[in-house]
């Protein structure tokens, strides 16, 4: 199986499957030198991590990482730095009955056609789970970004939106409610809203909103690896993510460039923000804002017709521990993706010029 590095210079390669031993990564080209804070690692995990409310799935795993390589007396050493997080919860019976049929929606089918084989307890290589190692590996690169603050937040869950600018939310909000909104009485809502489709044995999608703040200038390169495609593909590789946008996004396209348009202030800096710090594809020192789309779990807990492996019809209920909505947990994945791509970026900007 191809594609499973992400970066150029800051590279991650993860490995490992939903209800296998254990799942991890190998961390390169981090530079040498950095004191690793690891509870502020094993904290995005625990953001993370199932289990750690009622509105998430109930599958029970500590997702303790363990470093095995590149880190001496709590400091990076340059060296592929190796870890894992050990798979402590698994029930494989639960996916017995999807053992020979395809989910609607999910990857059951593609990865049968694709390898002509399929590990299909929890969905395998394709299970979000998948995801824990990103977060490892992006709370690493927060720490090389250690000026850049990287805030993500739920601003929507179905049809229910928060339409407030950013600037006026309260980040400190964000891990006061199970659903990671910056707004209380929003969060309250959204709450109710997932356990009204969960009870219905239904599931829900929403909008993840991130915002990158004191990015330096420069990051980004002008052709093929423009910023914000960068953080598109790392955003759109996230599971049932379905749209990326930043800045002034779908919107821009019904304005006039004289109101589209960021006029400068004195220092550099603009009077508006339209091109969510990002222009020629090179970060222009701005705040970096963008939304990630997310679409509703594709595992119900309601009867549905599919198909077998031999193409037969069949019905197919849901079972196991599932979310009903993803979001609240991709929070911290958003956050990580965004690590990511900035530290490959950072480094990779060293060689810009003498």
């Amino acid at each position: 199986m191809a594609g499973n590095t992400f970066g150029q210079i800051f590279r991650l390669t993860t490995f490992g499957e939903s209800h296998g031993i254990a799942i991890g990564g190998i961390i390169d080209g981090c530079p040498a030198g950095i004191k690793l804070d690891f509870d502020a690692v094993q904290h995005d995990l625990d953001r993370r991590k199932p289990g750690q409310s009622k509105i998430v799935t109930q599958r029970k795993e500590s997702d303790t990482v363990e470093f095995l390589s590149g880190i001496f007396e709590g400091v990076t050493t340059g060296t592929p730095i190796g870890f894992q997080i050990v798979n402590e919860n698994q029930k494989s019976k639960d996916y017995s009955h999807i053992k020979d049929s395809y989910r609607p929606s999910h990857a059951d089918k593609t990865y049968d056609n694709k390898y002509g084989t399929r590990d299909y307890r929890g969905g395998g290589r394709s299970s979000a789970r998948e995801t824990a190692c990103r977060v490892v590996a992006g709370a690493v690169a927060k720490q090389l970004l250690s000026n850049v603050t990287i805030t993500a937040f739920t601003s929507s869950v179905g049809d229910l939106k928060s339409n407030i600018p950013y600037a006026d939310l309260n980040f400190n909000e964000i891990e006061n409610n199970p659903v990671r909104c910056a707004d209380a009485a929003f969060a309250k809502a959204c709450e109710k809203k997932i356990m009204e489709v969960r009870k219905a044995g239904d599931t829900i999608g929403g909008v993840i909103s991130c915002v990158i703040q004191n990015v330096p200038e420069s990051l980004g390169e002008p052709v093929f690896d423009k910023l914000h495609a960068d953080l598109g593909k790392a955003m759109l590789s996230i599971n049932a993510v379905k749209g990326f946008e930043y800045g002034s996004g779908f919107a821009g396209s019904e304005m006039l460039g004289s109101t589209h348009n960021d006029l400068y202030n004195a220092d550099g800096t603009t009077k508006t923000n339209y091109s969510g710090g990002i222009q020629g594809g090179i970060s222009n020192g701005m705040d970096i804002h963008f939304k990630v789309a997310f679409k509703p779990v594709a595992t119900i807990m309601q009867s549905q017709p599919t198909i077998d492996k031999d193409g037969k019809a069949t019905e197919m209920v849901g079972k196991g521990r599932h979310d009903p909505c993803v979001v609240p947990r991709a929070v911290p994945i958003v956050e990580a993706m965004a690590a990511l791509v900035l530290a490959d970026h950072f480094l990779r900007n060293k060689t810009a010029k003498i």
